[in-house]
């Protein structure tokens, strides 16, 4: 597996751990895996460009999650690189050593949302302004390729949402909580997006190990809300009385424009328009298939968030 050191891939590790499977993972920088440890984890220092070849020897299944998701990053060269590029040959190695499974985790960024009358499915292609983003481009450059190339490996892609739980050491979507935690006020986005348990995604590798489906895309996704609600979830389920306070389209759109113009100057920064517009919309998806498909079982968000604090508080973050 790639990724081991981010929220999901800890996760994951921990229930492959569990469950007495033998894991290789590749990881740039070891020391920062927070997860278990035990004598059936091989814990390999290795960049993707590197050769790893000898790794993939004796494996059965390969789960790809590492990813370049930094959102200050100026061109797109340097999504594909990570995104499309090192996916491709990870996968090409895969097949040259017999793979019999290749997990691709991708994002739901690449697949059109709806709104709560009619959500996104698996069939929607990807939509403004989400087709602006590098990030998204790349991966679903990386998924048209898998989908086209007909192999005997068994290729699965999973599309999550936005991922909450534990073991987010970074922090990377942990930081919503650490937004609305132990603030007099919060100041919140027009727009809404699906949330997702980092478990329930766990539960999805785990069942797409056994998809019958040769070449298969799924949404993982958990509860559609918007912001305010999200906010007001996390306000119930710790028990704060912070006040929130919405932020007026037209001031995020502002800031926006503001940010491309320090991007044309070369100035890296996550403050850019297309940002912005993400944060002003509302993109819900339906789980539906992941759960006829795979019998994926959904866990309330309460749960994840509860998880989530109890964590960082464990770490002293907040």
């Amino acid at each position: 597996m790639t990724g081991i050191t981010g929220l999901l891939g800890t996760n994951l590790a921990n229930k492959l751990l569990e469950q007495g499977y033998h894991v290789t993972a590749l990881a740039r920088n070891p020391e920062k895996y927070t997860g278990k440890y035990t004598n059936q984890l091989n814990l390999v220092s290795m960049h993707l460009e590197d050769d790893y070849d000898f790794y993939l020897n004796k494996i059965d299944i390969v789960i790809h999650i590492a990813a370049e998701t930094r959102t200050n990053l100026l061109t797109y060269a340097a999504y594909e690189k990570v995104n499309y590029e090192a996916t491709i040959r990870l996968f090409e190695k895969s097949i040259k050593h017999n793979i019999l499974k290749f997990v691709f985790i991708s994002t739901a960024n690449t697949i059109g949302y709806g709104n709560l009358e009619f959500l996104g499915t698996e069939t929607q292609k990807i939509k403004e302004p989400f087709d602006k983003l590098y990030y998204a481009q790349s991966k679903l450059k990386a998924e048209e390729y898998l989908l086209s190339h007909q192999t005997k490996i068994g290729v699965t892609i999973l599309n999550p949402t936005f991922m909450i739980g534990p073991y987010d050491s970074k922090p990377s979507s942990g930081k919503i909580i650490l937004m609305g935690m132990n603030k007099r006020w919060v100041f919140y986005p027009p727009g809404g997006k699906n949330f997702v348990a980092v478990n329930d995604v766990v539960d999805a590798i785990f069942k797409s190990f056994n998809a019958k489906s040769k070449r298969e895309k799924y949404l993982i996704a958990g509860e559609n809300l918007s912001y305010k609600a999200f906010f007001k979830k996390l306000n119930h389920n710790t028990k704060q009385r912070t006040v929130l306070i919405p932020i007026p389209k037209i001031l995020l759109l502002s800031l926006g424009v503001f940010g491309n113009f320090l991007r044309f100057c070369k100035i890296k920064t996550s403050l850019h328009l297309v940002n912005m517009k993400t944060l002003c919309i509302k993109n819900y998806y339906s789980n539906h298939k992941s759960i006829n498909d795979l019998n994926v079982q959904y866990s309330p968000l309460d749960n994840a968030i509860t998880e989530s604090v109890n964590y960082f508080r464990e770490r002293q973050m907040i």
